[in-house]
């Protein structure tokens, strides 16, 4: 009984987590999908300003090019346009977040159960691993519906809602077409695997440290005090931008993978191969790094936001 309850603590402190994440990171994760996109990379209506540059720019003027593309959307497609694909978003990060969190804490405790009751750094891979396939298989069809809604654009609209948009994928592309871009999530499994690693190992150490340096405890908030809170931000925020950098690739893969079909005309991008080799060909390196600058501005804080919530309401029902 005890266990089962553990289990939904997990699910719970992970959907509150992922659903607090969202909200708070949509405008910039409409911004980052678009500049994923091919579509938006040629698009008439955005200008060249906004657009990522060939090479390798300044973070300033990656930064800029953000802001501007957030203006722009605002300007020309009002501010409801800055949520496009909410929707779809938390109907899926909450499952998601909570499957993942989930997934990882039930079976971070099966797998150091199978290795004599030791928490090791091979737990943690075996742990992260397991709960990215898990995710990416359940929730990709829901991830789909969100991307195609975020690249819609006034005046060209295809879809009326998430649900329109869903039945019109399965009519044209079948069971199938909900599944594009999910070798791609499964190859960013590589970066939940990585990030759940590096979190494990930033809250050890800096747990450790703290309690070498400074025994005893500050203003307490919640059954910790503020410095161990700080910690947790720092240490999801840190694993996620390290994460991220490193498998960042993968996140345009899987955008294109999922562009809507242009007319009558065949998918452009088929495979994860085939795209990847594709995006080199036509666009360059610097083309698989598109959005990076809005992606690492929205993925960092709604990591610290996710992992703070989830670790309160941990700390809170154990």
């Amino acid at each position: 009984m005890a266990g089962l309850q553990f289990s939904w603590v997990h699910f719970l402190a992970g959907g509150t987590g992922g659903m607090a994440g969202a909200l708070v990171t949509s405008p910039l994760d409409v911004v980052k999908t678009r500049l994923q996109s091919s579509l938006y990379q040629s698009s008439k209506n955005v200008s060249a300003a906004v657009l990522p540059r060939s090479g390798i720019a300044s973070v300033a003027g990656h930064i800029k090019d953000t802001c501007l593309l957030l203006g722009h959307i605002y300007s020309k497609e009002g501010p409801r346009a800055l949520y496009k694909g909410l929707g779809p978003n938390l109907v899926g990060v909450i499952p998601a977040r909570a499957i993942n969190f989930a997934t990882y804490g039930n079976g971070k405790k099966f797998y150091t159960d199978l290795n004599g009751g030791k928490e090791t750094t091979l737990v943690h891979l075996s742990s992260a691993a397991t709960a990215g396939v898990v995710t990416a298989t359940a929730t990709n069809p829901i991830w789909l519906v969100k991307t195609r809604m975020q690249l819609q654009v006034e005046g060209v609209r295809q879809y009326k809602n998430s649900f329109d948009c869903m039945v019109k994928i399965i009519r044209s592309e079948g069971i199938r077409g909900m599944y594009r871009g999910l070798s791609a999530s499964y190859l960013g499994v590589a970066e939940g695997t990585i990030q759940w690693v590096i979190y494990e190992q930033l809250k050890t150490t800096l747990a450790e440290r703290r309690k070498l340096n400074n025994p005893t405890q500050g203003y307490v908030v919640g059954g910790k005090d503020i410095e161990e809170w700080a910690h947790f931000l720092g240490a999801a925020g840190t694993a996620k931008f390290i994460a991220s950098a490193i498998t960042y690739p993968h996140e345009v893969l899987r955008t294109r993978l999922r562009q809507v079909p242009i007319g009558n005309q065949p998918a452009k991008y088929t495979g994860l191969k085939q795209t990847f080799q594709l995006v080199l060909k036509e666009e360059g390196v610097a083309a698989l790094y598109g959005g990076l600058t809005a992606h690492m501005m929205r993925v960092v804080p709604n990591a610290a936001i996710m992992f703070f919530c989830y670790e309160a309401i941990m700390h809170h029902f154990s």
